[in-house]
């Protein structure tokens, strides 16, 4: 995780060239409330992440201990560890240590991977949903929204990993990957970059990519879940291109710039309507259906759905 400490200065840096660029362009996309907000929630976030990390590499280490296929299998080569470059000290270049790189680079596909299947699960599950919804509860799209992230999605996204563990992927190789993932995402929340070339738009996930992942337009919804490759939601029939302008938030926005509630109120929203459903069914239905969801298909609270007055304030 030094991959992302290290990388924070250079966040801020880019935050102050993208304020350069909306004030030479006359773009107004920042609020003051807002930021703060972001970052709140990304302080939050990191605070928090310390005991959420803690579990999920120590389980990713267990299993990869004694659970990788080459544990029970002898015959499956292990995964080659250290460097995929070395340097020469004799000449002012490196060397490409072959074995490494290429199980370097098919470790990063396969985080990524689990990256669009996590991204993906969290947009179809109302419980990881509670976590995630943080990061798109902003109504504006800059690079300081990047760092609006959840208190406790952490809590359960880390099962997605775990089938890396199994193949054998050691769990130094994960964190530098699943690292650079993540602060390769970053960039791409900005309004500041148009479109680019056609190949990186076919391959990569970019800021007109993501843009579409941010818009409550109904075009845009729950779609372009990829971290650094679109191929996946290309390959796996989630891709949408970015056509009409985006409308940026939930399709009902919470109206508060409070972290505290930004962070809870989808996970207070979500087990109240649980506690009060009239069945177990419907209870496990408002944890684990798509967000939105409810018994009778109205997309009503249970309290609506009792006839009392709306207390729920967001949605997917």
């Amino acid at each position: 995780m030094d991959v992302i400490v290290f990388s924070i200065p250079f966040f801020f840096l880019l935050m102050g060239a993208e304020l350069a660029w909306a004030a030479r362009a006359r773009r107004r996309l920042f609020r003051l409330n807002d930021s703060i907000s972001d970052l709140s929630c990304g302080i939050l976030s990191q605070i928090s992440g310390i005991f959420s990390k803690l579990l999920a590499v120590g389980i990713y280490a267990w299993a990869w201990r004694h659970l990788a296929v080459q544990r029970w299998l002898p015959a499956v080569p292990a995964w080659a560890e250290g460097a995929p470059f070395t340097r020469i000290d004799a000449f002012p270049w490196l060397a490409v240590n072959g074995p490494e790189l290429a199980a370097g680079v098919a470790a990063f596909l396969l985080v990524d991977l689990a990256y669009y299947c996590s991204h993906r699960t969290s947009h179809g599950v109302n419980l990881l949903w509670a976590g995630h919804v943080v990061h798109h509860s902003s109504e504006e799209y800059n690079l300081a929204v990047a760092l609006r992230q959840s208190s406790l999605h952490g809590l359960f996204t880390w099962v997605f990993y775990l089938p890396l563990a199994l193949v054998g992927i050691p769990p130094e190789t994960y964190l530098v990957c699943y690292a650079l993932n993540l602060v390769y995402q970053f960039w791409i929340h900005t309004q500041a970059v148009g479109r680019l070339g056609r190949l990186t738009e076919l391959v990569m996930n970019t800021p007109s990519h993501h843009r579409v992942h941010h818009g409550r337009n109904p075009r845009y919804l729950d779609r372009n879940h990829a971290g650094v490759f679109i191929i996946w939601d290309r390959l796996f029939g989630t891709f949408e291109p970015e056509r009409a302008p985006v409308r940026y938030g939930l399709t009902k926005n919470i109206e508060t710039y409070n972290p505290l509630g930004i962070a809870a109120h989808e996970w207070a929203a979500m087990f109240r309507d649980a506690a009060q459903a009239d069945d177990w069914r419907s209870s496990l239905g408002y944890l684990f259906a798509p967000p939105g969801w409810s018994p009778d298909g109205s997309s009503l609270t249970a309290r609506q759905l009792q006839g009392a007055p709306p207390w729920r304030t967001a949605a997917s």
